[in-house]
């Protein structure tokens, strides 16, 4: 059996939910990756160039590093978050990696949970899992992944979910239904197994359901203001008012995911965002695919409205130098009040990606982040297999 806890004591390790203001950053800053596919670059690259993303995020010093689940999108290779999370604690050795999020009406609650104990298994102390309400695809594709046309969506189900699985992580699991009344299932990798911490649960959300449920569970909140700007303010607010402390937090901690590109040359900045924001409006029209190349996105003939909705989605990314995109980073920390940034960036290819990733740290003087500068970002080979570096926390 496991060790023995006190009662209302926390499995979570200190300090794995709050982070820390590095250099003359206002806040932490973080990174979400989505495996990003360009055109005319295959999922294979598009995964070990997240490889090399989270050791630039590594090495440049920034805070956490996530994956998000999506399927049936041809941009986005990054379907499985406990796979590539595996993979990648396997090339860090100390940066946070997470899920932003998880999709959790897609799983049992006992799945993740043994997922995710497996995790911080390999890679203590460094493992967030971060929850989504959301499907992360179309009605059809989530159909055939939950293996029903019956849509578990309800913010009832989702809420039950999110304690069933919290007791799985905390070994407190629920009686199984149907079974005499002291019958449990335990989640291995866990307490049962004598594991003594676990990852820290986090919501996230681009409405005020999450938000309002984050806040009454006394968890950490993750905003997707980068595809939902408008309702940033009114869902911080909404989980800040509905905060009640717990045995985690003491007050309410509130991330938010904003998209950014920093570069060197303003003009080139604008066209790799140009590729970004052509790939979602083509995914609204019902067309996904690999995020087009520079030349394509200027050489699309958009129509007024189309131009329209592309601006839109371009003033939503705080894009250009790295002392502007500082700027515009710190004006958005000051008017939300976050406690923590998530930069992410689709673009077509990694160079820019993870180049721009770089220039901002540097802006920032994060620590590391002078010799992190990559010349040839997305290029390099990944770490043999005969010899990992060290994983642990």
């Amino acid at each position: 059996m496991g060790r023995e806890r006190e009662p209302g004591t926390p499995r979570v390790a200190p300090g794995a939910l709050r982070g820390r203001a590095a250099g003359k950053a206002p806040v932490p800053l973080s990174l979400l990756e989505l495996a990003t596919v360009g055109e005319g670059v295959g999922p294979e690259r598009a995964l070990l160039d997240t490889v090399e993303a989270a050791r630039v995020a590594e090495a440049s010093g920034y805070h956490r590093l996530w994956v998000a689940e999506h399927h049936g999108l041809p941009g986005v290779a990054s379907s499985s978050p406990a796979v590539l999370l595996a993979h990648l604690a396997a090339h860090t050795s100390r940066i946070r990696l997470g899920s932003g999020g998880v999709m959790l009406p897609n799983h049992a609650p006992l799945l993740i949970a043994e997922q995710f104990g497996t995790l911080e298994a390999l890679a203590p102390g460094r493992i967030d899992l971060g929850l989504g309400r959301a499907p992360g695809t179309d009605g059809l594709t989530a159909a055939a992944l939950r293996g029903t046309d019956r849509l578990r969506e309800g913010a009832e189900d989702f809420s039950r979910q999110v304690a069933e699985l919290v007791a799985f992580l905390d070994g407190d699991p629920p009686p199984v239904p149907g079974a005499r009344p002291d019958a449990r299932v335990h989640a291995v990798p866990g307490p049962v197994t004598g594991a003594v911490s676990r990852p820290p649960v986090w919501l996230l959300g681009s409405s005020g359901y999450s938000a309002e449920l984050a806040g009454r569970l006394g968890l950490p909140f993750a905003f997707a203001h980068h595809f939902a700007a408008r309702h940033t303010g009114p869902a911080l607010e909404l989980y800040r008012a509905s905060f009640r402390p717990s045995a985690l937090l003491d007050a309410p901690y509130a991330m938010i995911a904003v998209s950014a590109l920093a570069g060197e040359d303003e003009g080139e900045v604008r066209r790799q965002v140009m590729t970004g924001a052509l790939a979602m409006l083509r995914l609204r029209g019902g067309r996904p695919g690999p995020v087009p190349t520079p030349n394509e996105a200027e050489d699309h003939p958009y129509t007024p409205l189309e131009r329209e909705v592309v601006e839109s989605r371009l003033a939503e990314v705080v894009h250009g130098t790295p002392d502007a995109v500082r700027e515009g980073l710190n004006a958005l920390v000051a008017a939300t009040g976050a406690d923590e940034l998530m930069i992410t960036t689709m673009v077509h290819g990694a160079r820019a990606r993870l180049r721009g990733y770089a220039l901002l740290a540097r802006a920032y003087e994060l620590p590391g982040a002078e010799g992190a500068l990559p010349a040839e970002a997305g290029l390099r080979a990944p770490v043999p297999a005969s010899a990992p570096p060290s994983i642990g926390g």
